[in-house]
């Protein structure tokens, strides 16, 4: 599984295309073979997937009970506009108007890189959203990293010792 790390400026040429950086293209899992889905994003941007990550994704909306209503909008509005690209011999992505048009990418284009996947921003938003950083960023790194909660789940993947016999009195650990 890829595990994308890194945040490059692409322009788009005439016809919509950004090329991917070269850093980038190293990091594609061989497996995809050049194939990545793009997607609408939570936020106002896009997401490019490796195709093999977003079979994975989409396997996991699968598990989802189809007769709940809510669990058929997130699947319809998750899908909504995605698409599979494929990079050209130059490394190219033609990315759709209408994606581009939903995530204000006009003319530039922030790629950030992160876990299994590749957000796409209009330069300004992007901006925007890290000039928004709370006053506290240390905090919320304790509450989502180290707060309550991550303790406790540390301790249940700790391997469970109870029933096994105590080393010998004396003995050296």
């Amino acid at each position: 599984m890829a595990n994308f790390l890194g945040e490059f400026e692409c322009k788009l040429d005439s016809k919509l295309r950004i090329a991917l950086p070269v850093a980038l293209r190293k990091q594609l899992p061989v497996e995809a073979e050049g194939r990545l889905v793009v997607n609408r994003g939570f936020e106002q941007h896009l997401v490019l997937y490796p195709f093999t990550e977003w079979r994975r994704v989409t396997a996991e909306l699968d598990r989802l009970n189809p007769y709940v209503k809510k669990n058929r909008d997130f699947a319809r509005y998750f899908h909504r506009g995605a698409t599979e690209l494929e990079l050209d011999a130059s490394g190219r992505l033609l990315l759709p108007r209408r994606l581009l048009d939903y995530a204000g990418i006009r003319d530039s284009v922030v790629l950030l890189a992160y876990a299994q996947r590749i957000e796409c921003w209009d330069p300004t938003l992007y901006e925007n959203l890290l000039s928004d950083e709370p006053a506290d960023f240390a905090r919320l790194a304790e509450e989502i990293m180290g707060g309550a909660g991550r303790a406790e789940r540390d301790v249940e993947r700790l391997p469970d010792f109870r029933g096994l016999p105590s080393p010998p009195s004396g003995s050296r650990h």
